[in-house]
């Protein structure tokens, strides 16, 4: 009877052991956006202090009678006190390449929990996609 409880045990034992021991399957790639942000992303906040400041609560793009892409950006302050960023925009072709038009970054002044509208065109025919950037102003 004991070696009969002693072999149960052991043949418990190793099948645990057999069981915990499997060869790990192929894995799942990761996904980042460490370096494609800006190619999926159409608004992004450059820094800590903007993060934290600012979101962007609508935008409104549409294609000019020249074929020039027009975006609108809402930019809200989500202090309860005056702020300034600066924002730019940095238009892109169909595949997601620079168009060759990026805006110069310019000061937006927001109000403490205001939304101001902010528009953007481009200076050619060939934008199609855009990333909209804002950081602390400097």
């Amino acid at each position: 009877m004991k070696h009969r409880r002693n072999s149960l045990f052991l043949l418990a034992l190793a099948a645990m052991l057999l069981a915990g021991c499997r060869t790990p399957g192929p894995y799942e790639p990761l996904d980042t956006t460490k370096y494609t942000i800006e190619n999926t992303d159409k608004f992004v906040l450059l820094d800590q202090a903007a993060q934290v400041s600012v979101t962007c609560t609508g935008l409104q793009e549409r294609i000019l009678s020249d074929g020039r892409l027009e975006v609108v950006a809402n930019v809200k302050n989500r202090e309860h006190r005056r702020i300034q960023v600066q924002i730019n925009c940095v238009f892109k072709n169909e595949q997601g390449f620079s168009a060759g038009d990026e805006t110069p970054f310019r000061n937006l002044i927001l109000a403490e929990n205001s939304t101001e509208a902010v528009r953007f065109t481009s200076l050619n025919n060939l934008a199609r996609k855009y990333t909209i950037r804002v950081r602390e102003a400097r």
